[in-house]
Order: structure tokens, then C-alpha cells, then sequence
């Protein structure tokens, strides 16, 4: 036993370290990381306020009320995707390794293969059997709704001074303020599963996860003058005017993330085939300030379904995902898998997962910013294309038991439609010990 937990406790310090906290997030105590985002990358100069310029004349508040009209959603959506992406990275399955049951006072195998590797299959661990998992999992995130974080692009408008009168009259109205804005953001996750078989046909278990996020970001302003003289800018005067800006911000937080609680029930199981429930709780423990959890709890129910045809093992997940947050949706939550005993001590596991989110796109960004005077324009207000939320992603990967019973896990994610924050790839490597 000793042995087997002695790689177990090597992963639990290398999680520990890994969500230690950071040294620079100490320094930014009074502002977490979602702040900073909104504060740094969208303030130039010392006003204190985004789009707030530092100037002796009321011009200087004039981009303000843009936020309010529309091209505040961006930065919203900005940090509320970042925000959501430590919870978006998925926990791994209740079980792993051989499942067992007890008939006639003995031990009698239950499943062949190690297992899928996020999707449920059916089979509960067995009365008095217990389930201790590690794992890493790193993600770097590279699109927005299918733009690339190296490249987004934002406009925007003046204030329209006298909501009575068509905008662009004055015609200082007509200067934009153009930002390119390029974002680096990367989550690691470490994870921790403990899982329990209370009965033959009763599990019950709970994952913490330890998050570490890093965002850093530089942002170039550009004030695109309608007249020949420059009331805008970020500086200098009218004879010699300052007209770009730019801005940066890197800072890393680590913690603890959304605790999750798990139970799973299997309804009935025979050689062939079983169905089961699962019923799953994701508590806000994680902080929203620093990007660490949601910010909202998270409740998902899933009917289960599983055959096995030799070693073969097809698997179907069908739920419901219940969130609470104010800019989160529900979603209906399919997962579809397999998994192949290659070997006694190998297994395949290939899986799909699609997500259909329920109600109405919180973030709809703007699209356009029209100026009527002295003659019609149109200016894109972001790059950033308006999706809906749906997910779909693809995952691979292997289990592969050693000796005691100790089974390696290595997996890839691959998603299949850019929505919200995106990465290439998601990989993650673990190890699960079944008792």
C-alpha cells in the first residue's frame, strides 16, 4: 500500500506547488486578475478609468459613454471568457482500472477495459472499493470566437453629446479611437479525485481542482481624427498632438478552483449491457476575481448507458447542465464514447462531447458603429464575430496499466467549433489508483 501511494503523494506536493501562490499576484492584492484586465489593458495614462483620457477639457470623458452603449460588451465578454475557462476544463471519469462486484461473497469483474477517461460508463467501483486519481491538465488558449487572441480589434465611438442632434454633429463626433489588442492566457490544472464505492451499485466521490492562470496582454490605441485638428488625444497639445497609446499587464493567480461533488447510481448491470445515473455538483470555491473558478455553482444530471462486447466498451452520456452565473446559459450535454482493451495492460479511449446551450446569447457584440453626419460611415465595432455558445470537441487518448494496478493516463482534446475561448489543444496526464 505504502508503495502504491508514494507516487500519489509526489503528484498531490507537485499540485500543491503548482498552485502556490505567485509571487506577482501577491503584489496585486487589491485588484484581482479580472480587474487588472479591464483596468491595464484599457486605460492609457494615469486617468484611472478605461477610455478616459488625460485632458484639460472636458474631452476627456467623452469615451466613457461608449462603454454604456454597446462596446462595454466586449470588454465584458473579454474577461468573462477568461473567467470561465478554468471551469470548462474537464474533470476525469468517477472509475478507472477493473470495476468489481461481490456475488457470493466474492470478488467477480464487472468490466474488462481500464475505461473512458472523461465520459461515465455505467459500472460503480463495488462495495467497500475506493478510486484515487491525479492528474495535470494544461490549456493555452489561442482564439476568441474563432479570432486569434493575437489579433483582436476594437472601435470605439464618441459620445453622442446631444442625443436629440444626429451623431456626428459636432463633427469631432466622428473621431474613433481604434485598439489593437493582442492576449496571452494559459490555465493549468491539477486535479485531485477521491471516489467511493458505498454499495455494489453506489458511488460517491468529490475532485478538487488546483488552478494556476497567467494572462498578460498588450494593447496599442489609435485615435483616427475625422477633422484637422486633434481634440482627442492621448497627449501633447493641438500643434503637436499624441494620438497613440499603448498599454500592457501580465500577472499570474493560483488557488484552489470549483470543488466538484459526484454520485453515481447504476441502475442495473448485466454481462453485457447497464444504464446508470450521475448527478454532479461544481461549488464557487474557485476565486472570480483571479480567474480561478466561474464565480457560480454548477449542477449536471446525466443518463448513462454502457455495453461491453468483449473489449469493446461503448459509452453514452446524455445531461442537463444547470448554471447560475449571470452571463453563464444552461446546455444540454451529450458525450459519446468508446474504449478498446488493446492489450491486458492497454486501453483506447476515444470520445466525443457537444454542448447545445439553452436561452438567449447573454453577449450579442456590437457590430457596427454609424456616424450620420456630415455624411453616412460605417466602422466595424470588433473583429470578434457573434457565435452562439454551442461546444463540441473531440478527445483520444490511452490508459495503460502497470504494475499493482496503477494506471497511466495520457489524453488529448481537440475541439471542433471555436466558441468563446478557445485553445488548439487541451493535454493531460495523470495517474489513477484503484483499491
Amino acid at each position: 500500500m505504502t508503495r502504491r501511494l508514494l507516487p500519489l503523494l509526489a503528484i498531490a506536493i507537485a499540485a500543491t506547488l503548482t498552485a502556490a501562490p505567485d509571487v506577482q499576484a501577491q503584489d496585486e492584492q487589491t485588484r484581482g486578475l479580472r480587474e487588472r484586465i479591464e483596468a491595464e489593458l484599457f486605460t492609457f495614462g494615469t486617468c484611472g478609468e478605461p477610455l478616459c483620457l488625460d485632458l484639460d477639457n472636458t474631452h476627456g470623458n467623452h469615451y466613457l459613454p461608449s462603454l454604456g452603449e454597446g462596446n462595454d460588451a466586449v470588454i465584458v465578454f473579454l474577461s468573462q471568457a477568461i473567467g470561465n475557462a478554468p471551469a470548462s476544463v474537464p474533470l476525469g471519469a468517477t472509475s478507472s482500472g477493473a470495476t468489481f462486484s461481490i456475488v457470493g461473497g466474492l470478488p467477480v469483474r464487472t468490466s474488462t477495459s481500464a475505461g473512458p477517461i472523461f465520459n461515465e460508463r455505467t459500472q460503480t467501483l463495488g462495495r467497500g472499493r475506493i478510486f484515487l486519481g491525479a492528474s495535470v491538465t494544461g490549456v493555452e488558449y489561442t482564439s476568441l470566437n474563432g479570432t486569434p487572441l493575437s489579433g483582436l480589434q476594437l472601435n470605439f465611438a464618441h459620445e453622442n453629446t446631444d442625443p436629440a442632434a444626429t451623431f456626428g454633429d459636432p463633427a469631432y463626433e466622428n473621431d474613433l479611437m481604434a485598439l489593437d489588442l493582442e492576449l496571452n492566457v494559459n490555465v493549468v490544472v491539477a486535479a485531485a479525485a477521491l471516489t467511493i464505492g458505498v454499495t455494489d451499485f453506489l458511488d460517491i466521490g468529490v475532485a478538487v481542482p488546483f488552478v494556476r492562470t497567467q494572462v498578460s496582454g498588450r494593447s496599442t490605441a489609435q485615435f483616427l481624427p475625422f477633422g484637422s485638428s486633434a481634440i482627442h488625444r492621448f497627449g501633447g497639445d493641438a500643434s503637436d498632438p499624441v494620438l497613440r497609446a499603448t498599454a500592457t499587464m501580465e500577472g499570474t493567480a493560483s488557488g484552489i478552483g470549483d470543488v466538484a461533488a459526484r454520485m453515481k447510481i447504476n441502475l442495473g448491470q448485466s454481462s453485457t449491457m447497464g444504464a446508470g445515473l450521475l448527478a454532479e455538483m461544481r461549488f464557487p470555491t474557485g476565486d472570480e476575481d483571479n480567474l480561478l473558478g466561474a464565480g457560480a455553482s454548477q449542477i449536471r444530471a446525466a443518463a448513462l448507458y454502457s455495453a461491453q462486447l468483449g473489449g469493446f466498451s461503448p459509452h453514452l452520456n446524455v445531461g442537463y447542465v444547470v448554471r447560475n452565473g449571470d452571463f453563464q446559459r444552461d446546455g444540454v450535454n451529450i458525450q459519446t464514447a468508446f474504449d478498446q482493451l488493446l492489450t491486458d495492460w492497454a486501453t483506447l479511449a476515444v470520445g466525443v462531447e457537444a454542448e447545445m446551450q439553452m436561452g438567449d446569447n447573454p453577449f450579442v457584440l456590437p457590430e457596427e458603429i454609424v456616424l450620420t453626419e456630415p455624411f453616412v460611415r460605417q466602422f466595424s465595432a470588433t473583429n470578434i464575430a457573434n457565435r452562439d455558445g454551442d461546444l463540441l470537441r473531440a478527445m483520444i487518448g490511452g490508459k495503460f496499466t502497470v504494475r499493482g494496478g496503477t494506471v497511466l493516463v495520457a489524453n488529448g482534446i481537440f475541439p471542433l467549433r471555436k466558441v468563446g475561448l478557445q485553445p488548439d489543444f487541451i493535454w493531460t496526464l495523470g495517474l489513477d489508483f484503484p483499491f
